[in-house]
């Protein structure tokens, strides 16, 4: 039975400077679909021209004929989507049974603000509040779109200056951390089937630099397994299969996340992940993957 496969890229304003990266993990991604399953065929869309298509047929027909031309476009969506209306979209598919990985729900969760409580009240090991070394000042309402969504404070005054600006900007929802010593960790997973990490500093690939305030990486040891086990619980609380975030690993070897997302470019790992999240899709994807909350 011959399956198809709709694939969605994030849009350029969502994933600054990792455009090209972000089209080769999907990429590598259908391509180990197509080798390990030959019945499965599949299309690639950017998100925003992705929904344009749809808004422009919701113009053009009616409303039914719409909704039952969305159920039969893909047996499954492999979506990379952050955009507002493409999450309404493919909201719709889910409600219908088609499954969307990463879920939309998911993605929704991944909001710094929302993330940020939802990792408090699980006691996920986070970076306090209050310190003595500065402050980080992230936009809440999502993942960071330009430099200025994360600011590092070297003190109060810096800080509230910070907070000014983000104002200006139109930007109120915001997450405030104190800074914390240690090493910079950047993780990747897939489920419960792929985990990996690398330090930043090691390669020198950034997507804004806010790595240097750290410093280069001392490689303070540390139990690799816990930092597994906690961005797995994590992954599970928000409901994302394919994830990556960072870690700040403390002299003492304990540590604390200070960014987690949906569906990384993986570009230090590409080819193991993708071939994790085809291997993900074909053991869990082709069902129904939305939660009885929904």
């Amino acid at each position: 039975m011959r399956r198809h496969i709709v694939a969605l890229l994030r849009d350029p304003r969502y994933s600054p400077h990792s455009e090209v990266k972000d089209r080769a993990i999907m990429m590598q991604t259908l391509e180990e679909l197509s080798r390990r399953e030959q019945s499965i065929t599949w299309k690639v869309y950017d998100e925003r021209a992705w929904a344009a298509l749809h808004h422009k047929a919701m113009e053009e027909q009616a409303a039914e004929s719409v909704q039952n031309a969305f159920y039969g476009e893909a047996d499954l969506y492999l979506s990379m989507s952050r955009d507002e209306e493409t999450l309404k979209l493919l909201h719709r598919l889910e409600l219908r049974g088609i499954p969307v990985i990463n879920p939309t729900w998911g993605v929704e969760q991944c909001h710094r603000s929302v993330l940020d409580r939802l990792l408090h009240a699980n006691r996920i090991p986070l970076p306090p509040q209050r310190g003595d070394d500065g402050y980080w000042l992230k936009r809440g309402d999502g993942a960071a779109q330009t430099k200025e969504d994360v600011v590092y404070c070297r003190d109060h005054k810096a800080l509230n200056m910070a907070l000014a600006a983000f104002h200006e900007r139109g930007v109120t929802d915001l997450v405030v951390s104190a800074h914390v010593k240690g090493d910079v960790v950047k993780f990747y997973g897939v489920g419960t089937r792929f985990f990996r990490y690398y330090y930043p500093t090691d390669d020198g690939i950034s997507k804004f630099g806010d790595e240097k305030v750290n410093g280069a990486a001392h490689h303070y040891p540390f139990r690799e397994e816990r930092l597994m086990t906690r961005a797995q619980q994590i992954a599970s609380l928000t409901g994302v299969q394919v994830y990556g975030g960072d870690a700040i690993v403390r002299p003492s070897g304990r540590f604390v996340f200070i960014d987690f997302n949906d569906w990384p470019s993986f570009s230090r790992c590409r080819v193991e992940a993708a071939a994790a999240i085809a291997e993900e899709v074909l053991e869990k994807g082709f069902r129904n993957n939305v939660p009885e909350t929904v």
